[in-house]
């Protein structure tokens, strides 16, 4: 935005007068005051886009009504003017927010500089504040997160609610839920945006690189260390870091988080200084947490500075209306990226992909739908672009419940062996519970008309010990 509007306020009718007449000769519309609370008046009835103020007026000194500015608009550029060439006044005028100072008396061509200066400050700052938009719309929840089932208006809400914050977050959900896209969707709408987004996943990376690669090392550090690494904690400096599968980490690194938590500075891998960090740190993983506090292989004390915030992602299975507009979303999505002509997907194709299970989650549905895009050469992607897709197995309606489950652990094996998902250890014995837990709770909670006491008494459990199945489970709480 250009420099247009100036008020310069100085108790001397004589440098009032110069400074007057030297920039309306520029083109610029100038504003006098013969004194601070005059002054004060016009900055609050007017917008300006600089004021030159000096610093003894009677009424308020500049130092004072420079501290009223930041109060009242603070995106006004303030530019201090003294006759006393002290470093106490520079100082102190920096210090409360001032843009420039200069000395009495001066030349015109110093006034010539600051005001280049301004308008290159102006126009770095309109392109920043463009960028920050731009990143913003770009990482909208509303727009990058699909569905509006229960389960994720719940994710929306607490979105919403953590990102004007600094609070740690915890994103838990199955692999391919989308946990880094909820993490970017709290960076970009925060305080943050603009700030840099550093991601890691913390199960990629071998053990012995893992520390390097967070905190940096200094030369000489370990063999290979040629020169200084900066960590991807100090990369993230004034932003966030994206801890995902931090289930992974092993104990003596977690340790090490925990003291960044607490301390906010971190040491490089051979190094003995402290490095101050501001940095927001999100975490995911797609492991039960709580399990492995209990068999020690999580510290209990990070869990708890870690779970402030808890957003829990439930899998594509479990939201199956979202299914159609999360198909439509990435079908639209890789025409665009691949240039390839518009499809649609025909009825019986939207049915079959909603009744699929999704082991993969949504981004097993993201490159099914890339894979049929590229595959097909119809506008119409039918079943038949879709083969080796089965309906879910139903718990525990059709069959057995032993049926019900051997071929709920048949297809997790399935997918296993095909590389679609990864299966761990314990895996299927979790999932198994969940997918029996989940809907006992749910039943019962709506037979007690969502009484919690008496259904933890039905159930045989303690009301604390329900109201976190609840929230671990993502189970929408209703009221009749």
């Amino acid at each position: 935005m250009p420099l247009t509007r100036i008020l310069v306020a100085d108790d001397e009718e004589s440098m009032r007068w110069v400074l007057s007449k030297a920039l309306k000769r520029k083109g610029f519309t100038v504003d006098l005051a013969h004194d601070g609370r005059q002054a004060l008046e016009l900055i609050k009835d007017n917008c300006y886009d600089l004021a030159i103020l000096d610093i003894k007026m009677p009424g308020i000194n500049g130092l004072d009504l420079l501290d009223k500015v930041r109060e009242l608009k603070n995106d006004l550029l303030v530019v201090i003017m003294t006759a006393e060439a002290s470093m106490k006044n520079a100082v102190e005028a920096m210090k409360r927010g001032a843009y420039d100072y200069i000395t009495k008396p001066f030349d015109l061509d110093v006034i010539d500089a600051i005001i280049e200066k301004v308008s290159r400050a102006r126009e770095i700052a309109g392109q920043v504040s463009s960028l920050k938009q731009e990143l913003k719309e770009r990482y909208q929840v509303e727009k990058n997160i699909v569905g509006n089932s229960p389960a994720m208006r719940e994710v929306y809400k607490t979105i919403g609610k953590v990102a004007v914050s600094d609070v740690t977050v915890l994103i838990q959900g199955e692999s391919g839920t989308g946990k880094e896209l909820v993490a970017r969707a709290v960076h970009f709408n925060s305080g943050r945006l603009g700030k840099p987004f550093v991601a890691i996943n913390c199960a990629a990376i071998p053990r012995d690189l893992l520390e390097s690669e967070l905190f940096g090392s200094e030369k000489g550090a370990y063999t290979g260390a040629g020169e200084r690494k900066q960590g991807k904690f100090e990369q993230a400096n004034h932003g966030t870091i994206f801890l995902d599968e931090i289930g992974d980490m092993p104990l003596d690194l977690q340790a090490k988080i925990l003291r960044v938590l607490q301390e906010q500075e971190v040491t490089r891998i051979g190094g003995n200084q402290n490095i101050p960090v501001d940095v927001r740190i999100v975490a995911a993983t797609n492991q039960a947490l709580v399990e492995k506090v209990r068999q020690k292989e999580f510290r209990e004390d990070l869990y708890y500075r870690l779970n402030v915030v808890p957003i829990t992602l439930v899998p594509l299975r479990e939201r199956r209306d979202d299914i159609p507009d999360l198909a439509q979303y990435f079908l639209e999505r890789s025409c665009a990226e691949m240039s390839v002509h518009s499809k649609r997907l025909t009825d019986d194709a939207v049915t079959l992909l909603s009744a699929y299970s999704w082991p993969g989650n949504v981004r097993e549905l993201e490159n099914t739908i890339k894979r049929a895009v590229i595959l097909s050469n119809d506008p119409l992607l039918t079943p038949h672009d879709f083969e080796g897709l089965t309906p879910a197995p139903d718990l525990p309606q059709k069959g057995s419940q032993e049926e019900s489950l051997e071929s709920l652990v048949d297809m997790k094996l399935r997918s296993s062996m095909v590389g679609v998902e990864k299966l761990d250890k314990g895996d299927i014995h979790a999932m198994v519970l969940e997918q029996v837990e989940r809907p006992l709770i749910r039943f019962i909670l709506e037979k007690t008309r969502w009484n919690q006491v008496k259904a933890a008494d039905i159930l045989g459990i303690n009301r604390n010990t329900l109201r976190k199945k609840i929230t671990e489970l993502g189970i929408e709480l209703k009221r009749d």
